[in-house]
């Protein structure tokens, strides 16, 4: 993809001006800048099925119209050229941590935050009409990549820094992470990492092209409101066509991630091997942050219940087998999980145990529910038994408003850095 793309303009949402130097082969041609008779094409409308296509186009016109509602091939822009086959994930290792986690996470902690604003920043921006800077979007994806290379529950853990009031943006850079994350599990090269970073980021932004009163209505959208709101992927389609310097990738991404496996999703009803690999990728991320996530009108569902939605939609909805990486990936209690022990005590989720997963990394929190207590922290792998000898066993997980703990607090209090520094004296 060219820098060229910035100069289109767009006529409709589905119809869009082009400069023929940017082609790519899938796209359908509308309309041409010059009448249909003063060339040698024998239909008013086609689709660029080959290279010679492009080529005859090209020597013909300067720009074009193209109509993304008639392509029926989507073409292929991540680096790989089919999706991840289970049989290949099956294989597939992540790498070793670079770090540990009380190294990482003050610097997990700076990068969600200076990430977070940029994205909501970004937001504005389209909002607008201004454009998107695409290089400073490039280097916060290479942060939140190192940081997920370093120690990946650091960055997970801040993912659980929900606001309701901020859905929209915090939820792309969510995706951004989870996106991220699943590419290391799935052991992604540092460039793919970057560009499915990248894809997560920018998914959504779409939304900022749609009113306001559907985007923050506190409840269920009406018939009429519902193609409005879904019209956010054609949009940020174009948006990011228009974007100059932006990874192609992150455009298909921008139209694909509501798509299905079955040919059920929105906006064009793609199935199968037209869903290209990281929008499955990013669709997993999405659907998990959206249902897992607190809204004005409804509270989020636990992780388990989160992952079971995820599983109900594998195979439909979703890519199996990636769906089935992102919940190894993330584990049985995830990092930022708030959990009472058999003990009674309550305690949150540091670091996942990928070879012991009923066993986290806990930080006790409470001697027992709402008791506040000196913080300390705890490897359920390395001890089955606290002092009194009552169970280091993990009893169920609960809601962050069932403990009254808030997590924010925690985070600007610095406790995580506080703790683990303690402990590590010891």
């Amino acid at each position: 993809m060219t820098n060229g793309i910035h100069n289109l303009t767009i006529d409709t949402i589905d119809l869009v001006q082009i400069n023929v130097k940017d082609l790519k082969i899938g796209m359908f041609v509308s309309k041409l800048d010059r009448p249909w008779l003063e060339t040698n094409f024998l239909f008013q409308g086609f689709e660029l099925k080959t290279q010679a296509d492009i080529d005859a186009v090209q020597k013909q016109c300067d720009f074009v119209y193209i109509d993304v509602s008639k392509q029926t091939q989507v073409p292929r822009y991540v680096a790989r050229g089919t999706a991840y086959t289970k049989d290949y994930l099956d294989h597939v290792k992540p790498p070793e941590k670079r770090k540990s986690f009380a190294q990482e996470i003050k610097r997990a902690e700076n990068i969600y935050h200076k990430t977070s604003s940029l994205v909501k920043s970004f937001m504005e921006e389209v909002r607008l009409g201004r454009p998107i800077d695409v290089m400073v979007a490039k280097k916060a994806v290479a942060a939140c990549v190192d940081s997920i290379l370093n120690a990946p529950d650091a960055l997970m853990l801040m993912t659980q820094l929900k606001k309701r009031d901020e859905y929209t943006a915090q939820h792309s850079m969510n995706v951004c992470v989870f996106s991220i994350a699943l590419g290391r599990q799935i052991n992604l090269s540092l460039d793919e990492l970057n560009n499915v970073g990248l894809c997560g980021m920018m998914h959504d932004m779409g939304k900022m092209l749609v009113p306001l009163e559907i985007l923050n209505k506190p409840g269920r959208l009406t018939p009429e409101e519902l193609p409005v709101m879904q019209s956010h992927a054609a949009k940020g389609w174009s948006l990011l066509m228009r974007t100059s310097g932006i990874y192609a990738g992150a455009i298909d991404v921008a139209h694909m991630h509501h798509e299905r496996i079955d040919g059920t999703g929105y906006p064009r009803q793609l199935k199968g091997e037209q869903i290209t690999p990281y929008s499955r990728i990013v669709a997993i991320a999405d659907m998990y942050d959206a249902v897992s996530s607190d809204r004005i009108y409804k509270p989020g569902k636990s992780h388990l219940e989160s992952i079971k939605i995820l599983t109900d939609a594998a195979g439909s909805h979703l890519d199996s087998a990636l769906t089935m990486k992102f919940i190894e990936c993330l584990g049985i209690y995830p990092a930022g999980s708030i959990v009472e022990l058999a003990s009674g005590q309550v305690a949150l989720v540091l670091e996942v145990n990928p070879k012991v997963k009923l066993k986290p990394k806990i930080m006790i929190l409470q001697e027992k529910l709402n008791q506040p207590c000196l913080e300390f922290v705890v490897d359920l792998a390395m001890l089955s038994q606290n002092v009194d000898g009552r169970d280091y066993v993990i009893k169920k997980v609960l809601r962050p408003d069932e403990c009254g703990i808030d997590l924010s607090t925690y985070v600007k209090a610095g406790l995580f850095e506080k703790v683990l520094a303690n402990e590590e004296r010891k």
